[in-house]
């Protein structure tokens, strides 16, 4: 424990979305009350997901479609992380995706220029892909033999799904990276630096005032501990009674789920 007993200790609530609030389409029971009452309470939410396939429409309609109403501006996925990052750093640069429409539809409300072949991208953006197929991989890999450099939305191995744990973006990296023989140069979810600022940004808060709530010891508790937050490990995703204090990072907190938040809702 950090000595913060209670909710009182914490204005700013960084939440995963897989594995924390819903698995695949099905919400996790007692999310969607938890989330709404945080809201009543007036604390300040982003809901911080390396998930970069989609866009931000496209992922407060899925939460929507399940009974939980969220602003899109409290919506951090990779996908509008990356198109920060593109725009702050690269902001005429033209873009080679190996991806979903989500993400191409949420680099363009940052105003980030497709290119219209691989080898005339400045930048290739790697996320998952669920219907990948060989040509998309083959344009991905000409994209880095002409020399795009390469941004990943993520590098998780796993996503939990409604099926069970799934291939996450690792495995699109894979097959590009290697045979082209060049990693990512940015890679942008969680635990990296960008995405921890962006999140705060968001918030308008100082580390030491935030808690992160979500299910993987290498994305969620790592952010958490590596930029000065406090971190909620939940049961229902990515980690298990067994595996919560045998990383590297250590969390704070240790909840069967995210409704576990409730004992220190108590204390306010």
């Amino acid at each position: 424990m950090n000595g913060i007993a209670d909710l009182s200790g914490f204005d700013g609530f960084l939440i995963d979305l897989d594995g924390t609030i819903y698995r695949g389409d099905l919400l996790i029971d007692g999310a969607a009350d938890t989330v709404r009452r945080l809201f009543r309470e007036g604390k300040r939410v982003v809901f911080v997901s390396n998930r970069g396939n989609i866009s931000r429409d496209m992922c407060k309609a899925k939460l929507a479609g399940m009974g939980l109403d969220v602003p899109a501006e409290s919506l951090l996925l990779t996908s509008t992380a990356s198109g920060m990052y593109l725009k702050e750093r690269d902001p005429d640069s033209a873009v080679w995706v190996l991806g979903e429409q989500g993400l191409k539809d949420e680099l363009a409300t940052f105003g980030i220029r497709l290119a219209p072949r691989p080898e005339d991208s400045d930048w290739l953006v790697i996320t998952l892909h669920e219907t990948v197929t060989y040509r998309e991989l083959n344009m991905a890999f000409r994209a880095i033999r002409s020399g795009a450099r390469i941004l990943a939305t993520n590098e998780d191995r796993m996503v939990p799904t409604a099926e069970g744990d799934s291939l996450d973006v690792a495995g699109m990296i894979g097959a590009v990276c290697h045979p082209a023989g060049r990693w990512p140069d940015v890679v942008i979810g969680k635990p990296s630096e960008w995405m921890a600022q962006a999140a705060l940004r968001t918030l308008g808060l100082p580390p030491e005032r935030c808690l992160v709530i979500g299910d993987s010891l290498h994305s969620d508790i790592a952010l958490a501990k590596r930029h000065g937050m406090s971190a909620a490990l939940v049961l229902t995703g990515l980690a298990d009674h067994g595996s919560a204090y045998g990383g590297e990072y250590k969390p704070d907190y240790v909840w069967d789920s995210i409704a576990g938040l409730n004992g220190l809702l108590e204390g306010v």
